[in-house]
């Protein structure tokens, strides 16, 4: 038998026990390629059986933004602070969309991967990061779909209408940074806890749809009452939707505060997220 030398700097090391704060943020960048490898597999498999394929891309978003402007713009005559009411939904759900699907995609983990999990090891948060960033190739081709419709309107304008884009577009990058870690830091939570309570995850879908109402998706927030305003408010999206909104239609009740509100909240649960899934991962295979 060989006499295994303690000092020798070895490649990985796999401990029983670790702190609760040991998280090793270097083994997501050794294993760099698994996550590439992950990516591709999300979007291959989605796709792959499907007759349209990636045109659902634009057909979902399509769809949605018409029956929003025929319920909500028509029907029920909710204003859209003068945007052409295609652009205002369409905006709100290109945001909206991408915040959701990293958060569905990201609460079911433990659960979509149990087998693999219970297999070989690589750093768990890879899983995760490759849903935000997977997802962000759907954001993109719909983020592309919102650019084509502005140059329409802005050809074709609706009388009593206006648009234009605002200095806030340098926010932009950051903007869908705090989409990507809301959505992932409340995911981390979500799936964390479910590993014990499984009703949770048929909450969470429904969950997701109510809390659309009560961000500014379908509605700006200056249609909301003042009473009720402050409500809205406290929803982190909400700051980040008007953000999106002001970015690139520059309209919006964006400021400073309510954007740094949405960073701070979105730190906490993403800190929080992280903590209890490293702490969850090293023994939720016995308990799914």
């Amino acid at each position: 038998m060989k006499n295994i030398n303690p000092s020798h700097d070895w490649d990985l090391i796999i401990k029983g026990k670790t702190s609760l704060f040991d998280v090793r943020f270097k083994d997501l960048w050794h294993y760099r390629d698994l996550l590439l490898l992950f990516v591709k597999r999300d979007f291959v498999s989605f796709y792959k059986q499907t007759v349209l394929g990636p045109l659902w891309f634009f057909i979902q978003p399509i769809f949605t933004t018409i029956v929003f402007s025929f319920v909500f713009g028509k029907l029920a005559g909710i204003g859209t602070d003068g945007i052409p009411q295609y652009l205002f939904f369409l905006s709100g759900i290109t945001a909206w969309a991408y915040f959701s699907d990293c958060l569905t995609k990201t609460s079911t983990v433990f659960r979509d991967n149990v087998n693999i999990f219970g297999k070989v090891y690589f750093p768990r948060l890879i899983m995760p990061l490759s849903i935000i960033v997977s997802n962000l190739v759907r954001f993109a081709v719909q983020l592309l779909l919102l650019l084509i419709m502005m140059g329409y309107f802005y050809i074709n304008p609706v009388e009593g209408t206006s648009f234009s884009f605002s200095k806030g577009i340098f926010l932009f990058p950051v903007i869908v940074l705090l989409m990507a870690l809301l959505g992932l830091g409340i995911g981390l939570i979500i799936t964390a806890i479910t590993t014990k309570y499984k009703d949770l995850t048929f909450l969470v879908t429904f969950g997701v749809q109510l809390m659309m109402y009560g961000t500014t998706v379908i509605y700006p927030l200056s249609e909301v009452p003042i009473e009720y305003r402050k409500f809205i408010e406290l929803n982190p999206m909400t700051g980040i939707i008007e953000a999106f909104r002001y970015a690139f239609l520059g309209k919006g009740e964006f400021t400073f505060w309510s954007i740094g509100y949405s960073t701070c909240v979105t730190l906490v649960l993403l800190t929080l997220g992280i903590l209890i899934f490293n702490k969850t991962e090293k023994n939720f295979v016995d308990t799914i």
